[in-house]
C-alpha cells in the first residue's frame, strides 16, 4: 500500500493504463468470438493475454467454466496491478474506485441466498478484486442467510446501511432495499473525505464519479419510468451526481416525456442523442441501457484525452476492463445456451 505522504506518480500509471488499454479486445475480435464454440472460445483465449490463467486454471475447468474463472482471475490481475503501480493520492483514489468489487460480490451473495442458487454458481460471480480479504468473502459464501451476510459486513462500509435497510426487506420480500444500500454506501465512500475547495487532480476524480452516478440514476430513471411499477423513485436514487437531485427524479420518473428531454438537454446529451433516439424510436431500454454503457466509456475516453496526466485515464482503462470481460462472458453464456450470433451481438458493448 502506497504511503499516503508520497507523490501521485500519475505520469508512470496512466502510461501503464493506456498500454494495457491498447491491448484489449477490439471489435474485430468479438466477431470472431461469436462464430466459435465455447472450446474454441477457451482455445482462441489461450493465445491471448489470458494464456497465464487459462493455463493455470485448464487442469480444473473446462468450456465456460474455464473462461468465467479465468476472466475473472485475470481482471483481479490487472486492477491489482494498477494499485500496486500507483503512489500517493493516485493509490487512495484507485482503491476506493475498485471498492466496487466489493459491492458486486456482497450483491451476488444476497442475490444467491435470495434465489436459492448453489455455492458453486455463486463463486462462479464473484470477482476478487476489491479490498475485502479471501477470508472475508469466503465467510459470505459462506453464510446461509442474509441475515448472517450483514452480521459478517457489521463492521465494514456496507454494515449499518444494511442492517437498515434489512426490515425493509423483510417487509417487502424484494432485494431492492438491501442492493440499493450497497450501491449507496460505495458511492458515499468514493465522495467522502474530500476536501472543499479541491485541486485540479481531486476536481477531475469528482468529475469522473459524478458522471458514472449520474448514468446510474438516469438508467434507474428510465427503468422506473417504463415500468409503470408503483415504486418510490427516491429508493433507487444514489445521491452525489450533478444531473438530478431527489425531487427532480420523482418529478421527471412520472413523465417520461420530460425525462427524456432533461437528459438532451444535459452535459451529456451529445453523448446520448443517438441513444434517446433509438429508444424513442424502438421502445427498447435493453438497447439504450447498452447505449448508455457504450456512452459512458465514450465519455470516461473524453477525460481521458482532456487530462491525460490524472486519474481519468486509470479509470476508463478499468471501465474499458470490465467491459471486456462482460463482452467475453456474454458471448461465452450466450454460446452455452443456444443463442443466435445476432442474439449475442446485441449484448455486446463494442465502442
Amino acid at each position: 500500500m502506497s504511503a499516503s505522504g508520497q507523490a501521485a506518480n500519475y505520469e508512470y500509471v496512466t502510461a501503464r493504463a493506456r498500454s494495457r488499454r491498447a491491448a484489449l479486445f477490439d471489435a474485430d475480435d468479438y466477431r470472431k468470438l461469436v462464430r466459435m464454440g465455447p472450446g474454441e472460445i477457451a482455445r482462441f483465449m489461450e493465445e491471448t493475454e489470458y494464456e497465464e490463467e487459462m493455463n493455470a486454471l485448464g487442469s480444473r475447468y473446462s468450456g465456460v467454466d474455464l473462461i468465467e474463472y479465468a476472466l475473472n482471475r485475470n481482471l483481479a490481475k490487472h486492477f491489482d496491478d494498477m494499485l500496486r503501480f500507483a503512489e500517493g493520492k493516485l493509490y487512495d483514489y484507485i482503491a476506493r474506485y475498485l471498492r466496487k468489487f466489493d459491492a458486486w460480490n456482497v450483491k451476488t451473495v444476497v442475490r444467491g441466498i435470495y434465489a436459492g442458487t448453489g455455492r458453486q454458481s455463486v463463486e462462479d460471480d464473484l470477482i476478487r478484486a476489491g479490498e475485502f480479504s479471501e477470508r472475508r468473502v469466503n465467510r459470505l459464501v459462506e453464510a446461509e442467510s442474509i441475515e448472517a451476510v450483514v452480521e459478517q459486513l457489521d463492521d465494514t462500509i456496507f454494515g449499518d446501511p444494511l442492517a437498515a435497510a434489512l426490515d425493509e426487506y423483510e417487509e417487502s420480500g424484494v432485494l431492492v432495499p438491501l442492493e440499493n444500500a450497497v450501491d449507496r454506501a460505495y458511492y458515499r465512500l468514493l465522495l467522502s473525505d474530500l476536501p472543499s475547495e479541491p485541486d485540479r487532480a481531486t476536481r477531475l476524480y469528482i468529475e469522473f464519479l459524478e458522471a458514472e452516478i449520474d448514468f446510474r440514476n438516469i438508467r434507474n430513471a428510465l427503468r422506473l419510468a417504463r415500468s409503470g411499477a408503483d415504486i418510490d423513485p427516491a429508493e433507487y436514487y444514489i445521491p452525489g451526481g450533478r444531473l438530478f437531485d431527489e425531487g427532480e427524479i420523482r418529478t421527471l420518473v412520472n413523465n417520461p416525456d420530460q425525462l427524456v428531454e432533461r437528459i438532451r438537454t444535459s452535459p451529456y446529451g451529445d453523448d446520448l442523442d443517438q441513444a434517446l433516439d433509438e429508444l424513442d424510436a424502438a421502445g427498447s431500454l435493453i438497447e439504450f441501457e447498452l447505449a448508455l454503457e457504450r456512452a459512458l466509456l465514450e465519455y470516461s475516453d473524453t477525460l481521458s484525452s482532456r487530462y491525460p496526466l490524472s486519474v481519468c485515464p486509470v479509470l476508463a482503462y478499468i471501465l474499458a476492463k470490465e467491459r471486456e470481460v462482460d463482452n467475453i462472458r456474454a458471448i461465452a453464456r450466450g454460446k452455452e445456451a443456444g443463442l443466435s450470433e445476432d442474439e449475442i451481438e446485441e449484448e455486446l458493448v463494442v465502442q
